[in-house]
């Protein structure tokens, strides 16, 4: 995927999860929602203990997604440094690890992740 276009999927990424955001019941966060950067919108998610959320989740990878893009690194693996499956990041363009190193780190955080679901 192109720079141009892996940007224009992370910002339409960043709209559906700023409404998402928006959408929440109760907690504040529909003016930041539009008018805040990434960063401040997660801090504020944080303040209001909305970190165990799965769209929290989504939403830094998605602002890791964008540095990495801005800096060059976008698309390589964040543990081995190697490219990241092309096919992976057509599923997910916020995707953080390869294959191989996705798999070793959900046999390593299994029972982390099976406390989160």
């Amino acid at each position: 995927m192109s720079t141009p276009n892996t940007r224009q999927a992370l910002s339409q990424l960043e709209a559906k999860l700023r409404e998402e955001i928006a959408a929440l019941p109760t907690c504040g966060l529909s003016e930041a929602a539009h008018s805040a950067s990434l960063g401040e919108l997660i801090d504020a998610m944080t303040r209001l203990h909305l970190a165990d959320e799965p769209i929290y989740t989504r939403l830094t990878r998605l602002d890791a997604a964008l540095c990495q893009l801005d800096l060059g690194l976008y698309g390589l693996c964040a543990d081995c440094e190697a490219e990241i499956e092309p096919e992976r990041l057509l599923c997910d363009p916020t995707e953080q690890r390869c294959c191989g190193c996705d798999d070793h780190y959900r046999h390593e955080h299994r029972h982390e992740l099976r406390l989160n679901h």
